[in-house]
């Protein structure tokens, strides 16, 4: 059942390799599961559909790479959201025009299938702007069933702006793949969650699952679910604004934060007292 208090989202746990017809019918498969278990978007990891340099850097070197697979693969794709009528949120490389390098991103693929919009990674690694990728120039939002999203890509995970930009933007819930082993990282966005009182859904490949595995985060910053760590695995959740787990976190840290960043409540509360502003003075 979709309202507007609710809506189901899958996070998919698929292995990833250099070969998009490889990841293709993986991508396609989840979809399927995905929507079978009523979900109406589903989130992808980093790279799940071209692949990504990470691990194999070798193969994506000088890019010489066939780019025909990965149309095909993005194309078919999008017929299965159309038929599947479900909204469809997927990684891989963006080919550019030569000499530019691509762009490392997320396709956001509406339950049409069409292509409506596109999230470029914004702050890449060392290795990525040195050797790999173009970095991309805006933030990415959507809505679906009243529900909005924003995607955020891997190594952003450190930057607490990029955060604080989704939250200004007034985003329901980050999407945020990635191709890390690192712990750390769902440490981060769980903190991100609780401060911003946002839904985070983390999309990994099965291949860094033993470490960190695919999870949704609730606003108040505990998982709510966990996709297995030791295989390709596909979670569904609803997220549920009226929760009564998450009514803190949603209806009075929420509005407090953000009429506190707005400063008034502290402006008309501050005084004239020379003990205020003499900061020297034990006395």
């Amino acid at each position: 059942m979709t309202t507007a208090d609710k809506i189901r989202i899958a996070v998919a746990q698929t292995e990833v390799t250099t070969d998009p017809r490889a990841n293709g019918p993986a991508i396609r498969t989840a979809m399927r599961q995905a929507a079978d278990q009523g979900a109406r978007l589903i989130h992808f990891s980093e790279g799940a559909l071209s692949g990504y340099v990470g691990p194999a850097k070798p193969h994506f070197a000088g890019w010489h790479i066939d780019w025909a697979p990965v149309t095909e693969e993005l194309h078919q794709t999008m017929a299965l959201a159309a038929e599947l009528r479900i909204w469809t949120v997927v990684g891989g490389n963006h080919r550019l025009s030569a000499p530019h390098r691509p762009h490392n991103s997320l396709w956001v693929i509406n339950d049409r299938g069409a292509l409506t919009e596109r999230y470029d990674k914004r702050w890449l690694s060392h290795s990525e702007i040195t050797g790999f990728y173009t970095p991309g120039d805006h933030p990415c939002t959507f809505e679906v069933d009243g529900f909005r999203f924003g995607c955020l890509l891997c190594i952003e995970v450190n930057f607490p702006e990029l955060w604080l930009e989704q939250r200004a933007l007034d985003v329901d819930c980050v999407l945020f793949s990635t191709y890390s082993e690192d712990p750390i990282f769902e440490v981060i966005a769980r903190a991100y969650a609780a401060t911003n009182s946002f839904w985070v859904s983390m999309a990994v490949p099965a291949q860094c699952a033993p470490t960190t595995s695919s999870t949704l985060i609730g606003p108040h910053g505990y998982v709510l679910q966990r996709a297995q760590p030791d295989a390709p695995d596909l979670i569904c959740i609803d997220l549920d604004r009226t929760d009564p787990a998450l009514d803190v976190a949603l209806n009075k840290a929420l509005p407090w934060r953000t009429k506190a960043r707005r400063g008034d409540i502290y402006a008309a509360h501050r005084v004239t007292d020379p003990r205020s502003t003499n900061r020297s003075t034990t006395d």
